[in-house]
């Protein structure tokens, strides 16, 4: 992609952003862009930094870890977006600035552990507020009992919640998951102390806008950026 038609996609995406955002009561630099550089080659991080896009977001440990080698661990801000094994939780923990899915207290604990040797890890909890089998994430119904554990854990600082909404057209359906999250991450707000609920990261290529209406603060935008995916 030249950098024009990324300037372009960006100056789209963040009018449309800003729309969402004033449509919730809320303005634009509520919500952070972070940009998903996954099968994209290292250069993407680098124009996505130069055309603005400070925050990055990868799937994949090995990938991330690659990526920050050859690119810079102060580059951008990386986020690690994609399911994270416990046995690659010590490694992982080098390479981004905040976790977004982290999905289970076994995890958590796996987390804390290596967080020993580090700073404070940053995370926030995956949820599976759709209820599809094929998610990974917290139950909603079990999600205030393990965030409790979670957030007593030390090492950890939970940030907020993260979902992905059903890959449908319809709207309704997807509105109702944001609408679900958002409604969580309140609640536990209200009950967990030490939970620090700032962020909800909602929304993707196809649905960010209606993720924006219903809260989030972080939006994982991929294709709609830098067009489709190598193969």
């Amino acid at each position: 992609m030249m950098p024009d038609e990324l300037v372009s996609r960006l100056a789209f995406v963040r009018e449309r952003i800003a729309a969402a955002a004033e449509r919730s009561g809320r303005t634009a630099d509520a919500v952070t862009i972070v940009a998903v550089t996954k099968t994209y080659p290292a250069a993407t991080v680098l124009s996505a930094r130069d055309a603005g896009l400070r925050d990055v977001g990868e799937n994949r440990v090995q990938e991330l870890a690659e990526k920050v080698e050859t690119v810079g661990r102060d580059a951008v801000k990386w986020h690690l977006i994609g399911h994270l094994q416990r046995n690659k939780a010590r490694r992982a923990i080098q390479s981004f600035d905040l976790l977004h899915s982290l999905d289970s207290v076994r995890l958590a604990r796996e987390l804390s552990a290596a967080a020993a040797e580090s700073a404070p890890v940053r995370t926030l909890v995956q949820v599976n507020a759709s209820g599809e089998e094929s998610k990974s994430g917290l139950e909603l119904s079990e999600l205030i009992e393990a965030l409790g554990t979670i957030c007593e854990l030390p090492g950890l600082r939970v940030e907020g919640l993260m979902t992905m909404a059903p890959f449908t057209d319809d709207r309704n359906v997807v509105r109702r998951t944001f609408e679900a999250t958002r409604r969580a991450r309140d609640e536990a707000a209200r009950q967990i102390p030490g939970f620090r609920g700032e962020h909800l990261s909602m929304g993707m290529s196809n649905d960010y806008e209606a993720a924006v209406e219903e809260g989030s603060t972080l939006v994982r935008l991929g294709t709609v950026l830098f067009g489709a995916r190598p193969t």
